[in-house]
């Protein structure tokens, strides 16, 4: 693979994860309503949701994934659906009901990995970057192996340091006394975004490869 390619490849790469999307909604959300280090998990779940991608894009899975309307649907619906129940949490959150704090830390950064692993899997626009964009940086004459190991570990890293950047703005801000004051409308906010994630989720329509 010549260094152009991966260069051209980390060019788009960088352009697409700075333009706000349902990742970059997601990181920020989770960051504003439990911190940076649940904004970080929503990350970790998004990197997780790329890799997997990386993984069977390299094994011809992601272009039956694709032609399956009946997979696509319910991957789609099943992400949707899972976003919403947590929009739904938060947008109904109560003052006054305080949990165990160490129970609270470690249960929503399950569920916003979960929620992060989901909104990537379940994009579609996603399915159709790694079979459509995906393969035009890859070198049909050299091992398909090494390149998509080079092409991961350049997605992985530029969208980890966008996000992280993205969480960390987001926590600075939630340390703000205005925001402190508005916690619960911040959390209802959040709510609110992630059905939107979801509801965007669910209204792109059915691809073909």
């Amino acid at each position: 693979m010549h260094w152009a390619t991966l260069a051209a490849f980390a060019f788009l790469e960088l352009t697409l994860c700075l333009i706000p999307g349902p990742a970059v909604l997601l990181t920020v959300s989770s960051a504003l309503r439990r911190g940076v280090r649940t904004g970080l998990a929503a990350a970790c779940g998004i990197l997780a949701g790329n890799t997997l991608y990386f993984v069977l894009s390299g094994l011809g899975v992601v272009a039956l994934l694709l032609a399956s309307a009946r997979v696509f649907v319910f991957l789609k619906w099943g992400g949707a659906l899972y976003l919403a129940y947590l929009g739904l949490r938060a947008l109904f959150a109560r003052k006054g009901i305080v949990p165990d704090p160490a129970a609270l830390e470690s249960g929503e950064r399950r569920r916003a990995f979960a929620a992060g692993f989901l909104t990537q899997v379940s994009n579609p626009k996603a399915i159709v970057f790694f079979v459509a964009i995906l393969p035009q940086f890859i070198d049909t004459r050299a091992p398909l192996a090494a390149q998509l190991v080079a092409l991961t570990l350049i997605s992985t890293t530029i969208e980890a340091i966008v996000l992280t950047g993205y969480s960390l703005g987001a926590g600075a801000l939630r340390r703000s006394a205005a925001v402190e004051r508005a916690s619960l409308w911040i959390e209802r906010i959040g709510g609110a975004v992630l059905i939107a994630i979801a509801a965007r989720i669910a209204r792109e329509p059915l691809v073909s490869p």
